[in-house]
């Protein structure tokens, strides 16, 4: 297991503080991921107005998001497409977005492309800062049907490999990740390896608990391959 570089993540949320906000964009917070070892999609951070050769290296399909300050549920607000077949239709899909977002009165302040990550089940790893029990770490079945399954379970940090395993079992849809209807089964083990890199000792959410208020790693894609954070979010608390 990779060791954790705990001194890169708590660069990227002291930039943030020094800058008065109160949330990581997207490409922040998953190079705080990254930083605790939980693979992210190959991507780069573009400008708001990017020039030609700038899906240069990357191989399609592509993602494309907004990177703004205004928009924290990007999904919500339209600043997501998904399946991009190459850098035209990236730039089509830019020029589109970004012109409805600004008129609407929302800053761009830039672009994340992304590979695709591969097909598999959509999961949601994350947790807050509980102000009783600390650091509180979560895992279900995430994606745009997380609200509407609510197939959830929460453990006090910090998790072992047994406490990890105990709360994926008691998933009611757990069958998905064994393999479903002729489905191939997902990487349990690197299902498990992410929820101990977040919850799990000297993980993510209990170093960095003097500053995470909320992290949610929504989907995190678990195919036969491995688990990928295809979307983070964190928000910062006030510390002490």
């Amino acid at each position: 297991m990779t060791a954790p570089n705990s001194k890169e993540a708590c660069a990227i949320l002291a930039a943030a503080r020094a800058e008065g906000r109160d949330a990581l964009n997207e490409t922040e917070a998953k190079r705080v991921l990254g930083a605790f070892g939980i693979a992210v999609p190959q991507g780069r951070l573009l400008s708001p107005a990017p020039p030609p050769g700038f899906a240069a290296g990357l191989s399609p399909p592509f993602v494309l998001k907004i990177v703004s300050r205004d928009i924290l549920h990007k999904t919500e607000a339209g600043g997501v497409r998904l399946g991009l077949a190459d850098e035209a239709a990236a730039a089509a899909a830019l020029a589109e977005m970004g012109a409805r977002i600004s008129a609407l009165g929302h800053r761009v302040d830039g672009w994340l492309l992304e590979e695709m990550a591969p097909a598999g089940v959509e999961m949601v790893i994350g947790g807050i800062r509980d102000g009783r029990f600390g650091p509180v770490v979560m895992a279900g079945f995430g994606g745009i049907l997380i609200e509407l399954l609510q197939d959830i379970a929460f453990a006090i940090c910090p998790v072992d490999a047994l406490d990890a395993d105990d709360m994926l079992v008691s998933l009611r849809g757990r069958a998905m990740l064994d393999g479903w209807r002729g489905a191939p089964p997902a990487a349990i083990g690197a299902l498990r390896d992410v929820l101990l890199r977040v919850g799990g000792k000297g993980g993510l959410l209990e170093t960095l608990q003097a500053d995470i208020a909320e992290l949610d790693i929504n989907p995190l894609i678990v195919s036969p391959a491995g688990a990928v954070a295809a979307d983070a979010r964190i928000l910062l608390g006030a510390r002490g």
